[in-house]
């Protein structure tokens, strides 16, 4: 059996699968992607920049999804909330360590963001459009994803 490392993790990009059908969301998560994506392959000096540019993303998208729960009295608001709150702390946190020289725990950071990112935004924020669509016009989104094949 080859080695984990004979058969690299392809690299963290935006796909049609992450779309939710909420123009607004999907336009900020292909940021985060972007973001996230290019922390992945950049050069150790790179990091500072890029995860200054991340906080302040993930900073503005947490604070506009929270807005939207609250405003729209969204059910499970306070477990989605509360898991933005996490990201941000730990982003805070590594920020603090990659300043004094820690690049390794800025690198772990990532490959947690990839991989929480699909299933946060398949489970917890697939929701959120789905309420804030069945709010503005009676029904789910509707999502047409390129590459799929229909039966």
């Amino acid at each position: 059996m080859a080695a984990p490392e004979d058969h690299p993790a392809p690299p963290f990009q935006w796909s049609d699968l992450y779309l939710l059908g909420h123009l607004q969301m999907d336009d900020t998560h292909r940021e985060f992607v972007d973001i996230v994506g290019r922390m992945e392959h950049a050069a150790d000096a790179e990091l500072p920049r890029l995860l200054a540019k991340f906080a302040g993303h993930a900073r503005a998208h947490f604070e506009q999804e929270d807005r939207w729960m609250v405003e729209t009295a969204f059910p499970p608001r306070q477990c989605h909330i509360d898991e933005h709150a996490a990201v941000m702390r730990s982003v805070e946190d590594v920020r603090l360590l990659l300043a004094a020289g820690n690049n390794e725990v800025c690198r772990r950071l990532v490959q947690e963001l990839i991989g929480w990112f699909p299933a946060h935004a398949q489970h917890l924020d697939s929701a959120l459009a789905h309420w804030i669509s069945k709010l503005r016009t009676g029904g789910k989104p509707v999502v047409i994803r390129r590459g799929m094949t229909l039966r």
